[in-house]
């Protein structure tokens, strides 16, 4: 991907540095009509592990993922500009490659041209627009741990590579998986559903001290299993974020108040610099929780224990 992606698969590599115009444009391309986008960083620094690869739905700041890092967006869709006489919405993907990925995935079907509404965003499964698909199917391989553990050095150096899909089975399965991934990330309430994380105790709702209290242990819910016969397993992945498998506890906010069964991974996971959950406590110290900001506190729980879950369950081949 690009800053302004002219290729997706030729390679993930040497953007040019964008000028605050530039920026400004590619921004636009979230503000006028519905899209999608993924923002990524090049290096990692601080001797972190690479988490570096998050989708969008609208315009971001500049460290949205990464305070230490350049972030660099790319739109899925190319929208024109108002005053542009040629108002046709444009796939932002090289045709060439993008015409031999959607052979490799069997997507064979005709394709139908972007309309500019929110169609694509509606769409689950099959029923996901091509280019839609090959973006879910990028999602899924970069949140793969396999993936991320075997190229974890050149992750830290240079932008990711993404393969091509080995058969459209395997393709099938880890676009779904990045569907799923998508729409979380996205804090879709569907993808969300249920989130069991009580806040109790009684106060004034104010972060103060903040802290993660764990030692109970929680029996994992069973994985799905991908009966796909052509996609091999991989090598046994990294132990969880977070070290124990089936670790909750209380994340405290002050000394009175705290949220209940949260899961230890999702304390401590990271998406891109960022270790969310504990992010956005910190950056509300001092404030009361309403709530409305309770209620979006549980779901940045919910999100990240199902994060953790669903890419562990990803199987690239080959890796």
């Amino acid at each position: 991907m690009q800053g302004a992606i002219d290729s997706e698969f030729r390679q993930f590599g040497n953007p040019p540095r964008e000028s605050a115009s530039r920026q400004v444009g590619i921004m636009r391309n979230f503000r006028d009509r519905p899209n999608l986008g993924a923002s990524w960083t090049r290096t990692i620094e601080g001797g972190r592990e690479f988490a570096d690869f998050l989708v969008h739905d609208l315009p971001i700041t500049h460290h949205t993922l990464s305070i230490k890092e350049v972030n660099y967006l790319a739109p899925l869709y190319l929208n024109p500009s108002e005053d542009n006489l040629d108002q046709t919405v444009r796939i932002n993907f090289d045709p060439k490659l993008y015409a031999k990925i959607r052979t490799a995935a069997g997507l064979t079907g005709p394709q139908a041209a972007p309309d500019g509404t929110d169609a694509f965003r509606k769409a689950t499964r099959e029923a996901r627009p091509d280019e839609v698909k090959v973006f879910d199917y990028i999602y899924g391989v970069l949140h793969c741990p396999a993936y991320r553990e075997t190229y974890a050095e050149f992750l830290k150096i240079d932008f990711p590579r993404v393969p091509f899909p080995a058969s459209p089975a395997s393709f099938r399965a880890i676009s779904e998986q990045g569907e799923a991934l998508r729409r979380l990330h996205l804090m879709e309430d569907a993808a969300i559903g249920d989130t069991p994380f009580p806040f109790e105790g009684n106060g004034g709702s104010v972060v103060e001290k903040i802290a993660f209290d764990g030692g109970e242990l929680e029996v994992p819910a069973p994985l799905e299993v991908l009966a796909l016969s052509e996609v091999p397993t991989p090598s046994p992945s990294r132990k969880r974020a977070g070290g124990q498998v089936g670790a909750v506890g209380k994340v405290w906010i002050n000394a009175d108040q705290y949220f209940s069964g949260v899961p230890q991974v999702a304390w401590t996971f990271h998406i891109g610099g960022y270790q969310p959950a504990q992010k956005w406590l910190k950056d509300r110290k001092g404030r009361a929780l309403g709530w409305d900001d309770i209620r979006h506190y549980q779901k940045i729980i919910k999100i990240l224990a199902e994060t953790d879950r669903i890419m562990r369950e990803i199987k690239v081949p080959f890796v």
